[in-house]
C-alpha cells in the first residue's frame, strides 16, 4: 500500500435466494481468493447473505436464524484476514428490519451501516419489508460486543492513512441527495455501494455513467458489487454489473458474471491531493463517527492501466475527437487575441519542425473562422548554421500549400556580425552560439510584425517550457503563444490528425514533417543531415511528458513516479535509464523556471498548463535539492 495505493475487489458470488448457508460458501470462496491477490477491501452486494429477492421471506424467522449462522461463518473464516469483508444482511433492530451493509475485519463487526433510500417504485418493493436508516449513529449490542450502527460512519485505515471508507447502498446512489455526499465531505476518499441492480435495456450504460460521475464529483473511489444472476429471476434478471472508479474514471468493470470479482488499486493519496488543490471541495464531519481499523501494510502490486502518455487518449477515435477540439480552442484564443488588439497579419517563424508547423496550422485555422484571407498569415523562414535541405523545404511547401504569405531571411551574416561585435568564434559551437541564432530570429519576426501591424505567434509547446528548452528571450518570447499548453507527445498527434483530414493538399508533407527528427538545427548539418537531436540531448518526451503529469497536476513525489514510470514503460526503458532522466527533468524543472515566470500570454486547454498567471506559480529560485535527494536515492 505503498504511495497510497490500496487493492480494492468487488465480488459477485454465486447465490440461491433464502439459502444463506449456500451463500455464505460462496462468499467466503471469493473473499479467500480476492485476499490471496492481494485485496485489502473486499466488497459484495446488497442482502448477499440471503439474497436480495427473497421477498416476504425476510419476515421468516428460519431465514433471520439462518442468515445470522451464515454471517457467524463469514466471520470465523475470515477472521485470519488483514482485510475489510463487506457483505449484505438483514438486521432486526428494535422490532424495524433494516437492509444493511456488516463490516468486518479479522473476525469483528466493525460497523453495522442500513441503506437510506428504500425504493418502492417500478420493480422494486423493498418498502414492504426494511425501514430506513435513522437519522443519527448509535451502539448496538451485536454478538456480545457493542457495535456502531448508523450511516453516519467512516472507516479510518491505518495503511494507508489517506484510506477512509463510507458505505451506501444501492438506492442511495440514485437519488438527488446520495449519503455518499456527506461521506466525502466528512473525509471519506473511498465509497462502498453494495447493491442489487437488476438488469434493462440501457441500464448497464447508465450506471456506468453514475458511478464515473460520482467519483468524479466526490474526488473519490466509488467501488460498486452488484448482484449476480443467481438472483431470482422470478421479475427480474440480475448480471454482476461491478465497477471500480477513481475520480472519474472507471478503472475495472464487468458483466453478466458470477462466481467472481474485480480487482484494482485506488490511488488515496492522488484523492486526497486533489481535495487538497480543490478549495470548493466541502469539509465538515461533524455528526460522523470515525471507526479506526488498525490494518497492517500490504504491498500492492500495480495492476491498474498506466498510459505512457498520459495527455493523448489511447483510443483512436476519442484520440481524434480530443484533437480537433483542442484545434479550435487554439484557433479560438488566437482569433480572440486578433480581435482585441486589432493585429492585421500573424507573423510566424516557420522551421519546418512540429512545433511551428502546429502554430501554423492554428493560424490557418483562426483565420478561416475569421473569414480573413492566409495571405495575412507571414510565414518567415530563417535558415542558419543547421538548417536542412529538408526542413527549409517542408517549411515552403507548407506555407505554400496553406496560401500563407512567405519570406526567406538568411541570418547568417547578421548572426556572424554579431559574433564578430561580441567577440565570440564562429569555431565556438557553445550555447552562445546556439542562442544568438535564437535570439536574431525572434528579433527579425518582432521587426517584421512592427512593420506589418502584426502579431508573433510563439511555437514553443508545453514540454520545452517544462524543460526550459527554450532561448530566453529568443524562441521563449512572443506575442502570444498558441502551443503553451500543448505537450510535446499530443503536439505529434494534432499534427497528424491535420494530415489525416487535410483536403488542402497539405498531407504529404505533414506527413514528411512528422517523420523529421526532433532538433533545433542550431548546430551544423552533417553531410546535409541534422545534427543536433534534442532527445538525444534532454531525453525522451515521452518520458518527460509522463514526469510533468504526474508532478504538476497530482504533486507525486519522486519516488511515485518512478515507480508508475517502471511499470507504465516496462517494456520500454530500463529503470535506470527512467531514473536517469527524471533526475535531469527535476533539476532542469526547477532551475528553469525563470523562464516561465515571464512567459507571454497563451490559450490553456488541458489540465496542465505552465502559466504563472493562472496554473502553476513558482519561486524562479525554488531548491529543488528535497526532489533530487528523492530522485538520487531511487533502487533500481
Amino acid at each position: 500500500m505503498r504511495d497510497g495505493f490500496v487493492k480494492i475487489a468487488a465480488a459477485s458470488p454465486d447465490l440461491r435466494p433464502a439459502d444463506p448457508a449456500f451463500n455464505a460458501d460462496g462468499i467466503i470462496r471469493l473473499a479467500r481468493r480476492a485476499y490471496d491477490d492481494g485485496a485489502t477491501i473486499i466488497l459484495f452486494p446488497e442482502l448477499s447473505i440471503p439474497g436480495y429477492t427473497s421477498a416476504d421471506l425476510f419476515f421468516q424467522r428460519t431465514l433471520q436464524r439462518a442468515s445470522d449462522s451464515a454471517l457467524d461463518s463469514i466471520l470465523a473464516a475470515t477472521s485470519t484476514m488483514d482485510a475489510l469483508v463487506v457483505v449484505g444482511y438483514p438486521y432486526i433492530k428494535d422490532g424495524k428490519l433494516y437492509n444493511t451493509a456488516v463490516t468486518m475485519h479479522k473476525g469483528r463487526i466493525m460497523a453495522i451501516i442500513p441503506k437510506k433510500n428504500i425504493p418502492m417504485y417500478g420493480e422494486f418493493y423493498e418498502g414492504r419489508w426494511f425501514t430506513p436508516a435513522p437519522e443519527s449513529n448509535e451502539n448496538v449490542l451485536f454478538r456480545g460486543e457493542m457495535v456502531p450502527f448508523g450511516r453516519f460512519t467512516i472507516l479510518r485505515f491505518a495503511h494507508p492513512s489517506t484510506l477512509l471508507v463510507g458505505c451506501e447502498i444501492c438506492e442511495d446512489l440514485w437519488v438527488p441527495d446520495s449519503p455518499s455526499i456527506g461521506l466525502a465531505g466528512a473525509g471519506a476518499t473511498v465509497i462502498l455501494n453494495p447493491s442489487a441492480s437488476d438488469e434493462i435495456i440501457g441500464k448497464e450504460e447508465y450506471r456506468r455513467s453514475l458511478v464515473a460521475m460520482q467519483s468524479a464529483k466526490l474526488a473519490a473511489g466509488y467501488v460498486y458489487a452488484d448482484a449476480s444472476y443467481g438472483e431470482s429471476t422470478t421479475d427480474m434478471v440480475f448480471t454482476g454489473s461491478n465497477m471500480i472508479a477513481e475520480n472519474g474514471t472507471v478503472l475495472s468493470s464487468s458483466s453478466f458474471s458470477s462466481g467472481t470479482y474485480i480487482i484494482s488499486e485506488i490511488d488515496t493519496d492522488r484523492l486526497s491531493y486533489e481535495r487538497t488543490r480543490m478549495n470548493t471541495f466541502p469539509s465538515s464531519a461533524s455528526g460522523y463517527e470515525f471507526i479506526d481499523i488498525d490494518n497492517g501494510e500490504r504491498e500492492c502490486v500495480l495492476t491498474r492501466n498506466i498510459p505512457t502518455h498520459p495527455f493523448v487518449p489511447a483510443d483512436g477515435k476519442e484520440r481524434d475527437e480530443r484533437c480537433r477540439k483542442i484545434l479550435t480552442l487554439q484557433a479560438i484564443g488566437l482569433m480572440r487575441r486578433f480581435e482585441a488588439s486589432h493585429s492585421e497579419k500573424a507573423v510566424i517563424g516557420l522551421s519546418g519542425g512540429l512545433d511551428s508547423t502546429l502554430a501554423l496550422l492554428v493560424a490557418s485555422r483562426a483565420f478561416s473562422m475569421m473569414g480573413r484571407s492566409q495571405k495575412d498569415i507571414i510565414t518567415v523562414t530563417m535558415p542558419c548554421f543547421g538548417t536542412t535541405k529538408r526542413t527549409r523545404s517542408n517549411a515552403e511547401l507548407l506555407a505554400r500549400a496553406l496560401g500563407t504569405s512567405f519570406m526567406e531571411i538568411d541570418i547568417k551574416e547578421s548572426v556572424m556580425s554579431h559574433f564578430r561585435d561580441i567577440g565570440h568564434s564562429e569555431d565556438d559551437h557553445s550555447v552562445t552560439y546556439e542562442n544568438a541564432q535564437a535570439r536574431e530570429r525572434t528579433q527579425v519576426l518582432m521587426d517584421i510584425a512592427n512593420k506589418n501591424g502584426g502579431m508573433v505567434i510563439g511555437t514553443g509547446d508545453l514540454s520545452e517550457l517544462a524543460l526550459g528548452w527554450a532561448t530566453y528571450n529568443g524562441d521563449h518570447m512572443s506575442m502570444y503563444g498558441v502551443n503553451a499548453s500543448i505537450p510535446k507527445t499530443l503536439v505529434r498527434y494534432l499534427v497528424r490528425y491535420v494530415a489525416d483530414t487535410a483536403s488542402d493538399g497539405s498531407s504529404s508533407v505533414l506527413y514528411d514533417i512528422l517523420d523529421t527528427p526532433v532538433s533545433p538545427e542550431l548546430l551544423p548539418a552533417k553531410e546535409g543531415v541534422i545534427s543536433q537531436r534534442t532527445e538525444d540531448i534532454v531525453g525522451p518526451y515521452e518520458l518527460h511528458d509522463f514526469f510533468l503529469y504526474y508532478l504538476v497536476r497530482f504533486g507525486f513525489t519522486p519516488g511515485k513516479i518512478f515507480r508508475l514510470a517502471s511499470a507504465a514503460f516496462n517494456d520500454v526503458y530500463g529503470k535506470d535509464v527512467i531514473k536517469k532522466w527524471l533526475c535531469i527533468f527535476i533539476r532542469r524543472f526547477f532551475a528553469q523556471q525563470f523562464k516561465r515566470s515571464c512567459l507571454p500570454d497563451g490559450p490553456k486547454v488541458g489540465t496542465v498548463t505552465l502559466s504563472p498567471r493562472s496554473d502553476w506559480r513558482m519561486p524562479s529560485d525554488a531548491s529543488a535539492s528535497a526532489w533530487i535527494e528523492e530522485a538520487e536515492a531511487l533502487q533500481i
